[in-house]
């Protein structure tokens, strides 16, 4: 029967594309008319350009990304500092100023390539769940499938038809946003942000065939109707520039943001990805690359129960692994918007000290790391490990340059697209089905290395049949147990 996928955005275009290039029938629902054509999110990060590249989806994205990543901060009309999101020191990856539209666009074209595709206007009304799958009302109609996976939002139908939690709180009262072509000199290579006393005011560049669009935010006590002309006045307000004009708006929103993190991203044959299992601050640029990575994860453990080659305990380590990274994306979004928006003279003086501290190239390495997310291990999870030597189960595995079976150089990454690959400086004594045969490191030469599909190590040693033993005690590959 397959997965139902409920949501068409980047966290459910992702799993549909993992989950196909394992050979899993797949059907992706959206209750929309039709792709989004605004930018919402727009920074992708490297561990979200690492995910689609892995998944076959990057394409041409790097080519039409702006990568020099920067934001001028000031203080009325001063400046107070300007941070850099730079290229990863070692991995040769840098975050891409790319919109939502376009991230989605790209993976509705590899799912093509994989032989999925979207229907649009169609509604979930009802969920329920036995001991042999899902049974889903959509849009007047039932249909069955093995499990469901609710990619759909903040305001996920899949978590309420389940009855999972998702308890948090608001972080501010209104937040205006708006996609706008704009008469101004600001340099387009970065971003600029204004602290005021009533609030903040930023503008982004965004790409465009005349180069004058931008996205320009605010917040705000109260939200009014015309969410630009509210902006129209705050600009010269809060940035002291009296010679910007802004004219039209290709698209406005203002919202609330909150922080909120669901009970359980699992409820037996139903689960949850993306921002139906986490929202936070778009401080930071977290939101859609947190999803990307759920379903990275999400995917080759779904396609293994499905074909029975997994029991179905392993879907219980995606939680285990994806749910605590959630946790420190809410913490550190959080931190960021409370300094981002300190009120007082106290607060001020701070976030003014913690954002000169912040022109400090080694506090903006750091920031860079932190945001990319390529620091991120499952080593505390119960597929990793804490002892031994680095890397560990659960860590991370770079895209390190290799030879393929025959003898051939490629890169980690590439091999991977969905599959599971084994890094050796021999041959394996025995086959190890369709899984590609690298070079492990000089200094590792004498031993095998299991690399998981979403690129982090699962295993370690030196004896294939070790390493049997592990796939069959681990993953349970002699069948479905439950």
């Amino acid at each position: 029967m397959g997965v139902l996928v409920v949501g068409a955005g980047p966290t459910g275009l992702a799993l549909a594309c993992g989950l196909r290039a394992h050979g899993v029938p797949v059907r992706v629902i959206d209750r929309a008319a039709g792709p989004a054509t605004t930018s919402r999110a727009n920074i992708l990060h490297a561990r979200g350009v690492e995910v689609l590249n892995r998944l076959g989806a990057l394409g041409d994205l790097p080519d039409r990304a702006q990568h020099a990543i920067r934001i001028t901060l000031h203080a009325a009309d001063k400046p107070l500092a300007t941070i850099s999101f730079g290229e990863i020191e070692g991995d040769q990856l840098s975050a891409l100023l790319v919109s939502q539209a376009e991230v989605e666009a790209a993976l509705r074209g590899r799912l093509t390539e994989l032989g999925g595709a979207v229907e649009w206007d169609r509604e979930l009304t009802d969920l329920v769940q036995d001991a042999d799958g899902v049974t889903a009302t959509i849009s007047g109609q039932t249909s069955r499938a093995d499990y469901a996976v609710g990619c759909d939002g903040a305001h996920s139908a899949v978590r309420r038809l389940t009855g999972i939690g998702f308890p948090g709180a608001q972080l501010v009262d209104q937040w205006l946003l708006a996609d706008v072509d704009t008469d101004w000199d600001l340099d387009r290579l970065g971003s600029s942000g204004w602290f005021a006393r009533d609030g903040l005011f930023l503008a982004m560049p965004m790409r465009s065939e005349t180069d004058d669009r931008w996205r320009v935010m605010a917040d705000v006590e109260h939200a009014e109707d015309d969410v630009l002309a509210q902006l129209r006045r705050l600009l010269p307000e809060r940035t002291g520039r009296t010679d910007a004009r802004l004219r039209e708006a290709t698209w406005t929103s203002a919202f609330r943001i909150h922080r909120r993190l669901a009970d359980s991203y699992r409820a037996g044959r139903v689960l949850l990805a993306g921002d139906a299992a986490h929202i936070h601050s778009p401080f930071g640029g977290q939101g859609m690359n947190t999803g990307i990575g759920d379903a990275e994860n999400l995917a080759w453990k779904l396609a293994l129960v499905v074909r029975g080659r997994a029991g179905s305990a392993l879907l219980d380590t995606y939680q285990a692994e994806r749910r605590p990274l959630a946790e420190d994306v809410l913490r550190g979004t959080t931190a960021n918007t409370k300094i981002m928006l300190a009120n007082g003279i106290a607060g001020r003086a701070v976030r003014n000290l913690f954002t000169r501290v912040a022109n400090l190239g080694a506090v903006q390495r750091r920031g860079t790391w932190l945001a990319s997310q390529l620091w991120v291990n499952y080593r505390n999870g119960p597929l990793g490990s804490r002892r031994g030597p680095r890397p560990r189960p659960g860590d991370r595995v770079p895209d390190l340059v290799c030879q393929d079976a025959d003898g051939r150089p490629t890169r980690l990454h590439t091999e991977l697209r969905g599959r599971w690959a084994v890094l050796s400086g021999r041959r394996p004594e025995t086959p190890l089905g369709d899984a590609a045969v690298h070079l492990v490191p000089e200094d590792h030469r004498d031993e095998i290395w299991l690399i998981r599909p979403d690129a982090h190590l699962a295993w370690r040693g030196t004896s294939a049949a070790d390493l049997t033993h592990w796939l069959r005690t681990t993953l349970l590959l002699t069948g479905r147990t439950s």
